[in-house]
C-alpha cells in the first residue's frame, strides 16, 4: 500500500464472477491509474461488463483533469496558463489540500510541481543541482486560489501537482459511483489506497494490509506490518521506501519534498497510514505527515485525538518501532 505516481493511460484487464463464496458479489481486476485496480461490490442489477464500463470512464475523466503527465489535461494546461477555468475535480483538491496545508504549517503544498520535476519525479530527468532558491520563489499554498471558478496564480510560474490526493480522491469516485449502482457491501482499491463499506463476501469486515517498508520493496502485499480491520471508510498509506534515488554522490533523494527548503524529507518515519471518511482525506494526511519528519508527525498525531493513524518508524538498531493512534488501536490486527 504505497502512494502511487501517475495518472496515465493504461489498458485495463477484466475479471469478474464468483470468485468469492458468495455469489452475490462482483470483482473487477485491473489497471487504473497506471496501478493496481480491484473493486469488489454487491451491485445486483449490474453486470460487470457494466461496472467495468463505468469504471473506465472515471479514469478517462480522471486523466482529463488531473493528470500531470498528460499534456492535454485540464491541470497540464492550466500549469502552462493556456487556461484559467478549473472544473469541480480540481477545485475540490485544491480546497483540501489548502485545507491540509494549514494544518502542517505549509509542508504539505501541492504547488510543489517545479520541484518534483527538478528532482525528477514528474516524468522528466532530474537535474544535477537543482538550483532550488530560484524554484521556491514560486512554490507557496498562498500563491494559488480560486476565484469564481477561475485559478488565479501570484505569478504565471506557479503549477500544481495533485498526485498526493488525487488517486485517493478518484477511489472516492469509484466508491460514489458503486452505492449509487445500489451497493451496500464493497471495496474499492486503487493501488493499495481503499475505501470500503459494509463486510467482504464472508460477512466479516474488510481486511486491509500495511506493507513492511523496507527500501525497494516493490512486491504486491508479499510482506505484510500489520492489517486493518475496516467497514466503512477508507485507508492510505505513504513511504518513502519505493519512490527514491541515490544521487550522483550517493545522496538519497526521496520524493517527499518539503516546501519550505525545496529538499527531499528524510527521517526515521518509514511509513504512514490514515484511516479517514474519505480516501482523499486519507491520502493527503498520510503525505503531511510524511513530510512534517518523524518528531513533528508524533507530535502532531498526538494533538489530533480522534485521527486514526499507523505509523512505522526505523530505530537505531535497524528494527521496526510502531506507533498507533489511540483512535486507530481497534482496528489493528496482526
Amino acid at each position: 500500500m504505497l502512494k502511487g505516481y501517475m495518472i496515465a493511460a493504461t489498458a485495463l484487464g477484466l475479471t469478474a464472477g464468483c470468485s468469492s463464496p458468495n455469489p452475490g458479489y462482483t470483482t473487477v481486476e485491473g489497471v487504473m491509474l497506471g496501478t493496481s485496480l480491484r473493486v469488489v461490490a454487491e451491485v445486483p442489477h449490474t453486470s460487470a461488463q457494466e461496472l467495468y464500463t463505468a469504471i473506465m470512464e472515471l479514469d478517462r475523466e480522471a486523466k482529463a483533469s488531473m493528470s500531470i503527465f498528460d499534456e492535454q489535461s485540464l491541470l497540464s494546461r492550466l500549469n502552462r496558463n493556456l487556461t484559467d477555468s478549473v472544473d469541480h475535480h480540481i477545485a475540490y483538491c485544491l480546497h483540501l489540500a489548502d485545507s491540509i496545508g494549514a494544518l502542517s504549517g505549509g509542508r504539505y503544498d501541492v504547488t510543489v510541481k517545479p520541484l518534483v520535476e527538478a528532482w525528477g519525479f514528474a516524468g522528466k530527468a532530474a537535474q544535477q543541482e537543482p538550483n532550488v532558491d530560484s524554484i521556491l520563489v514560486f512554490v507557496g499554498r498562498d500563491k494559488v486560489h480560486i476565484e469564481n471558478g477561475r485559478l488565479v496564480k501570484s505569478d504565471p510560474r506557479v503549477q500544481l501537482d495533485f498526485n498526493s490526493v488525487a488517486k485517493g480522491y478518484t477511489v472516492d469516485l469509484v466508491a460514489e459511483l458503486v452505492e449509487r449502482l445500489g451497493a451496500r457491501n464493497y471495496l474499492v482499491d486503487i493501488g493499495g489506497e481503499v475505501r470500503c463499506r459494509g463486510v467482504n463476501p464472508r460477512g466479516k469486515a474488510w481486511r486491509i494490509g500495511v506493507e513492511t517498508p523496507f527500501e525497494g520493496n516493490m512486491t504486491d502485499g508479499d510482506f505484510i506490518q500489520k492489517r486493518v480491520s475496516l467497514t466503512d471508510g477508507a485507508l492510505a498509506t505513504s513511504g518513502n521506501y519505493r519512490r527514491f534515488y541515490l544521487d550522483d554522490k550517493g545522496r538519497k533523494v526521496a520524493h517527499t519534498l518539503d516546501p519550505r527548503t525545496g529538499r527531499s524529507v528524510l527521517s526515521r518515519l518509514l511509513s504512514v497510514t490514515v484511516a479517514a471518511p474519505t480516501c482523499a482525506e486519507a491520502d493527503a494526511l498520510g503525505t503531511m505527515f510524511m513530510a512534517l519528519g518523524a518528531d513533528e508527525a508524533l507530535a502532531t498525531v498526538g494533538r489530533m485525538p480522534d485521527l486514526k493513524a499507523y505509523f512505522i518508524l526505523a530505530t537505531e538498531s535497524g528494527e521496526y518501532e510502531e506507533y498507533v493512534s489511540p483512535a486507530m488501536q481497534a482496528q489493528i490486527m496482526n
